[in-house]
């Protein structure tokens, strides 16, 4: 059991530096809306067989009050109504809205990155906004305050983008939960210089950036990843910034069964193993040190080995957790979930493990 408390002890400490050191450094600081020219704005969404969000939610991007952008449309193959519906919205807003309609293509079928690629060519502004299908700006101020994040240096933005709540719904809390742990993550990580990833739902950059990086060849052949493959590849220490005001949300709609959730996170995490070697060793030691920490404290606790010690040490541990996740949690409009934080963190860990040992015995399926 010596040894066993030395590792709890050693776990501990690499915990309480990461909230203290790194995932603090978001939890404690704020963002501004810059005052901006307010460039023009290539708004990007991609869609396949989305023609029932599309109904409901173009209008909310249609009726942004920003003064200079377009909306382009990208109809990934679909077989539904996607292209009809794209159709109808273009009729009644022709200055504004702009069709790319994909064509199977036997090479990149099914491959979002491609049609993509063709909607960020077909777009006429240097300044680029992506969201998906399924997702809703939360206000009409959205284009306008991801836009002011962008200056002569800046050609990337990194934006939040938040799943609806669903009432007594303990799934949901979950899906949440691991939206706001993985936003702490991705801000945190930017905040020390260490970009590493963006999300599809609220991410900005500019044409000269994709095409001075070529664009997603480096990892076409990946399916997934239009979003953090690309930031982790082309995102420097110098050349984002951070938006996070609650106008700059977006919220999209999350998976009602847990086996379409968890499919989700197979397919994301599949693409970590591409990241740069940096963030996969910061990455997988904080896990490490999260499942180890756990799995020490039980088994201390089991043998009532100094657990008076052990118990103090597990009840500081949450208390930091705490304090870092509420700060971040009120931030990003999730402060909800802050009370449930022991649980759902010891619910994710297993989660995780599960997906990444599935993701090693196959491979996940994708869209």
């Amino acid at each position: 059991m010596q040894v066993i408390f030395y590792i709890f002890i050693f776990f501990f400490s690499i915990q309480i530096l990461y909230y203290f050191f790194i995932f603090g450094r978001f939890s404690f600081t704020n963002t501004t809306i810059k005052k901006s020219s307010f460039p023009a704005i290539s708004l990007l969404i991609c869609a396949r067989n989305e023609a029932e969000n599309l109904s409901t939610n173009l209008p909310l991007f249609i009726n942004q009050d920003y003064p200079n952008f377009e909306l382009v449309l990208v109809n990934d193959s679909s077989s539904d109504d996607t292209l009809e519906i794209m159709e109808e919205f273009q009729e009644k807003y022709p200055e504004l809205i702009k069709i790319i309609n994909v064509q199977e293509n036997e090479k990149f079928w099914g491959n979002k990155k491609y049609a993509l690629t063709l909607g960020i060519k077909g777009a006429k502004h240097e300044h680029l906004l992506f969201s998906d299908a399924d997702c809703k700006p939360v206000s009409k101020m959205w284009i306008q305050e991801m836009s002011s994040q962008f200056s002569e240096n800046t050609s990337i933005i990194l934006g939040y983008g938040a799943y609806d709540k669903i009432k007594n719904s303990f799934l949901n809390k979950l899906i949440r939960f691991e939206t706001l742990m993985t936003a702490i993550q991705y801000f945190s990580y930017a905040k020390i210089g260490l970009p590493y990833m963006g999300v599809g739902r609220n991410l900005s950059y500019t044409k000269t950036l994709f095409f001075n990086a070529n664009g997603f060849s480096n990892h076409m052949h990946l399916k997934s990843g239009d979003d953090d493959l690309f930031i982790n590849k082309n995102a420097t220490s110098q050349n984002y910034a951070l938006q996070f005001t609650k106008n700059s949300f977006t919220t999209s709609i999350p998976k009602t069964s847990i086996k379409k959730w968890v499919l989700q996170k197979r397919r994301h995490v599949s693409t970590a193993t591409h990241y740069k070697l940096i963030h996969k060793i910061l990455l997988s030691l904080y896990f490490i040190s999260q499942l180890s920490f756990w799995v020490s404290a039980i088994l201390l606790f089991s043998f009532t080995f100094l657990w008076k010690i052990v118990l103090g040490i597990v009840l500081f541990r949450i208390g930091i957790v705490y304090l870092i996740i509420a700060k971040s949690a009120q931030k990003l409009s999730e402060k909800d979930l802050v009370i449930w934080t022991p649980f759902l963190e010891i619910f994710l860990i297993l989660i995780q493990l599960f997906i990444f040992i599935k993701n090693l015995v196959s491979k996940p399926t994708h869209w």
